[in-house]
């Protein structure tokens, strides 16, 4: 059976995909086959000839995977780098959750573990009925979540937390991504945080101005996701 993880953050640019490589670095270190997801992604760059999303082209390569799995990697690609309902609007596009959870069959048949990656915060809409909450859900995946270490991240990570749990979902563990290095009293955030989220810190990725996320691998503890124990 294929097990797997939604990555979720607090807020957009928490470092939700630095988080996910780290990850998928760390699950591979540990001997697990790895097929990662980005089921949504705002905003294109040409790559190989053809349109292509960076952070997916960055898990792909985590995962040691090459562009021929993009399609399912990536089944929602919206060119403009903006909210996804707002930009599948401008192309005349509306998002639904049925060629998401096909392209993620398809992916799940292929590896041990599977790591999907949202796009930005856990409640961003898709279409006017429909929101990353509810994606979530529909994969009934364990939930990680990046805490993005900055000055009113207690509340956005406990916000997030309940609003995890009240969907229906597992918040399997989290990970406290330093993006302030300006964050003072940091340590102590991720203590309060430690005592109220009620799920294991997966580990603590420290901030860098170019991360390198095989480095930061070896800052997570995957052992929790792959026992059972989140």
């Amino acid at each position: 059976m294929t097990r797997g993880v939604f990555i979720a953050g607090t807020d957009t640019g928490v470092g939700k995909t630095l988080a996910a490589c780290a990850l998928i670095h760390a699950l591979v270190e540990s001997g697990v086959d790895v097929a990662p997801m980005k089921p949504v992604a705002a905003g294109a760059i040409v790559h190989d000839g053809g349109w292509a999303n960076e952070d997916t082209i960055a898990l792909l390569r985590a995962a040691g995977r090459d562009a021929a799995r993009m399609p399912d990697a990536n089944p929602v690609l919206l060119r403009e780098p903006m909210a996804p309902h707002i930009a599948a609007a401008r192309e005349r596009r509306e998002i639904t959750l049925e060629p998401i959870l096909a392209a993620y069959e398809r992916l799940r048949a292929t590896a041990q573990f599977v790591v999907v990656e949202g796009v930005g915060g856990f409640r961003v809409p898709l279409s006017s009925t429909l929101d990353t909450a509810d994606m979530a859900r529909a994969f009934a995946l364990p939930v990680v979540l990046v805490v993005g270490m900055r000055l009113g991240c207690l509340n956005h990570a406990l916000l997030t937390a309940d609003a995890i749990r009240d969907g229906g979902l597992v918040l399997a563990g989290w990970i406290a991504n330093a993006i302030d290095p300006e964050m003072e009293v940091r340590e102590e955030n991720v203590a309060a945080l430690q005592e109220r989220l009620g799920a294991p810190l997966l580990g603590e990725i420290p901030y860098s101005p170019r991360p390198v996320a095989p480095a930061l691998a070896r800052c997570l503890d995957v052992t929790p996701l792959l026992e059972g124990r989140a």
